[in-house]
């Protein structure tokens, strides 16, 4: 077994231990992270030879949430921990984005990165000493890797910039942002925000990003430098010069007159001649050889439309569908596009296209999670579905996947600070996003359709908010960007550089690289860039489509009203086995949801019956006061009076004088049991509380009160 060693450091004011060599002596390379009292496992392994018959380096990056390292045990039935979260999931797509560029290209080895969570103390979330971790295991192997990355996680606290925040401060910060960087560059960025300006944005990134230069980088250096292995070789993949220049001699005008579209229809029926043409001519050269080539000639395909479209990207300025680098496609809104549903928007960009619907319930509809930290619901939940026919596949739906689940995660963190809070809007949100066409950026499409669809369903966010992608083309020095980037510009280009916001700030930022990593000046012109292009979608396209959200929830929504109790009224409320409430929901025909706060919901199909229920509800725990008036239940009668239930669980007399303003010789001539009569609280004996009530005086006040109306309305 090799030597254990530990080595330390000062991490963003915390310590930082790495210990290698004590366990898991079999993988290629491991460690653990310590960060506080969090404790992450990493280990990376790679095949011995490549995998055969692929054209891209097989890597796979997980997540493992272990619940004992918070001290739980898993719900269900078999109490063990199963498929990955969906924190686990974007957590492995957050460390996959950065490490990835960083590899040969021409490496065909599995490689595997397993980040599995030991140990977590709230103030030190586990994602960001995994990905130190990963990038640690990696240096320190044998796999060939251009590394190392640091990373960090920025907060903004009362206006203040906060680099690896706590537990409280991240309950309250303005900024979730991830970054992660090599020595010169900034090769990752995730971001959720509320309503951040550019350039506090731009200010977090660049603090984040000296942090994790200064400290982390010269750390893993240092470890390496120590420990490191000495990378092992592999049969490199890479194109054959000699076929690819034959490919280029034969096809390379074909393959420009094929790319030279705007519709991607049109792009795809041009190129598979062309690639069939390749392929023949190669069979015919090759003869029983051809079959051992196809992987090889493909990729020589793949490199020569993606030559020509950088090259007229970096030469002459020219996209393919013929825009310019600021010009965004054609755009369209719509809303209320099917009926039944709470609320629905279509939006479309280009041949992009994304239909979401919102639908909204019950607070109790809120989503609950088993996971790492002390979220343990979510009523405002994203979900994205992209279906084949989407890309014209005919592939069946087999679920949700990473991709999937890591788009459906990006709308939902741009949308969410501008989700109006459970005491302005009580309801549970659920969006679904279709995309119905895909051509590049439907995460950012989703976002748009998705503000579209909670203005139609009426709730009252705070700002409308749009998405935009911006890309990237480099070579050497030379660098330029472009709005809007379409499938094969993502496809053949360096970024995906996603953007969310309002017109105050932004929300969310994803950027995907291919490259080694970005300068700052990349990084200020793509913020700036999406920047115009969304406040444009905005004003011209979405707001014209629907202006403001709908004063009132669709009439096929559920109508939720809540309150607040005190909380050692929340007894009364439920009753004895459930009693109360029960009651409340038969009468009312509602459906009632309390929480340990004392926050009342109530949802049902009648307003007048929901608003009805919380004035129940709040006479139930109101002190009774003299001179109120209710409206109660007859549930005995004697010979001197009748005793109504003017509020579940409390009770009053009438006295026979107080039934009418008359002489009345028998209770039963005025009320019987079951009867709901109006009553008023005339007296509460202060040594026993028993409640005096009145008929005759509320009926005089109401008439009092009618004619003082009347009266008023001629006047």
């Amino acid at each position: 077994m090799t030597e254990p060693k530990t080595f330390k450091t000062t991490f963003a004011g915390r310590e930082l231990i790495v210990e290698t060599g004590k366990t898991c002596e079999l993988s290629n390379g491991s460690c653990w992270v310590r960060y506080g009292e969090t404790v992450v496992m990493v280990n990376v392994a790679a095949s011995e030879k490549p995998r055969d018959g692929i054209d891209f380096f097989p890597l796979s990056v997980d997540f493992e949430e272990r619940l004992y390292s918070v001290g739980k045990i898993p719900g269900g039935f078999l109490k063990r921990e199963g498929r990955p979260s969906e924190k686990a999931v974007l957590t492995s797509r957050v460390v996959d984005r950065p490490i990835r560029p960083l590899f040969p290209k021409d490496m065909r080895n599995d490689v595997i990165v397993v980040m599995t969570v030991m140990a977590v103390e709230p103030d030190c979330s586990p994602e960001i000493a995994g990905m130190i971790g990963a990038s640690i295991a990696l240096s320190i192997s044998d796999i060939p890797w251009n590394g190392p990355i640091g990373g960090i996680s920025v907060g903004l606290v009362n206006g203040e910039i906060v680099l690896m925040p706590g537990a409280e401060q991240r309950a309250v910060s303005d900024l979730n942002l991830t970054i992660a960087s090599s020595e010169k560059k900034v090769v990752m960025i995730e971001a959720g925000a509320n309503q951040v300006a550019d350039e506090v944005m731009l200010k977090a990134i660049d603090l984040g990003h000296k942090e994790i230069v200064n400290t982390i980088i010269p750390f893993i250096n240092d470890i390496t430098a120590k420990i490191g292995k000495k990378k092992f070789e592999f049969p490199s993949m890479d194109v054959d010069k000699e076929l690819y220049g034959e490919i280029c001699a034969l096809a390379e005008e074909k393959v420009k007159h094929a790319l030279d579209t705007d519709d991607k229809n049109v792009r795809e029926g041009r190129l598979q001649p062309v690639k069939d043409e390749i392929h023949a001519k190669m069979s015919e050269k090759f003869g029983e050889a051809y079959a051992e080539k196809v992987g090889m000639i493909d990729e020589c395909i793949y490199k020569l439309q993606k030559q020509v479209v950088r090259r007229w990207l970096l030469d002459e300025g020219k996209r393919v569908d013929g825009r310019k680098m600021d010009e965004i496609r054609r755009l369209s809104s719509e809303v209320d596009i099917l009926p039944r549903v709470h609320g629905s928007g279509l939006f479309t960009r280009g041949q992009t296209q994304v239909l979401t619907i919102t639908t909204l319930g019950p607070i109790s509809d809120s989503q609950r999670i088993d996971g790492l930290d002390d979220e343990d619901s979510k009523r405002y939940m994203h979900h994205y579905n992209f279906p084949g026919y989407s890309v014209g596949e005919a592939k069946t739906s087999r679920g949700p996947g990473r991709r999937e689940i890591g788009h459906g995660a990006l709308a939902e963190r741009a949308l969410e600070p501008v989700i109006p809070s459970v005491e302005e809007f009580p309801y549970a949100i659920r969006l679904v996003s279709e995309i119905l066409s895909s051509n590049g950026s439907t995460s950012q499409g989703s976002i748009c359709g998705s503000t579209l669809s909670l203005m139609d369903a009426g709730v009252p966010i705070k700002a409308p908010v749009a998405g935009i992608s911006c890309g990237l083309i480099t070579e050497g020095e030379r660098w330029m960007t472009m709005i809007d980037i379409q499938g094969v510009e993502d496809f053949f280009g360096d970024m995906d550089f996603k953007v969310a916001g309002t017109h105050n700030g932004i929300t969310a930022i994803q950027m995907d690289l291919k490259i080694d990593g970005l300068t700052p000046e990349i990084i200020k012109e793509a913020i700036e860039t999406t920047r115009k292009a969304r406040i444009y979608i905005l004003d011209e396209v979405m707001l014209k489509a629907i202006p403001e959200a709908r004063p009132t929830v669709n009439k096929y929504a559920p109508k939720m009203l809540n309150t607040k109790v005190p909380v050692d009224k929340i007894r009364e409320i439920i009753g004895t086995g459930g009693k109360v409430i029960q009651k409340l929901c038969a009468d009312y025909e509602v459906k009632i949801d309390v929480d340990e706060e004392g926050n009342v919901f109530v949802c049902g199909g009648d307003y007048d019956k929901a608003q009805a229920c919380i004035d129940m509800i709040d006479s139930i725990v109101a002190e009774p006061e003299i001179g109120t008036i209710y409206k109660g239940k007859v549930v005995r009668v004697t010979g001197f009076g009748a005793f109504v239930e003017f509020a579940p669980g409390k009770e009053g007399m009438v006295h026979v004088s107080e039934l009418e303003n008359r002489r009345v010789d028998k209770v039963e001539d005025i009320c019987n049991v079951g009867d709901m009569i109006i009553v008023k609280i005339i007296k509460i004996d202060p040594t026993n509380g028993k409640i005096g009530l009145s008929r005759k005086e509320a009926l005089a006040d109401i008439e009092k009160k009618k004619a003082e109306k009347e009266q008023g309305a001629a006047t």
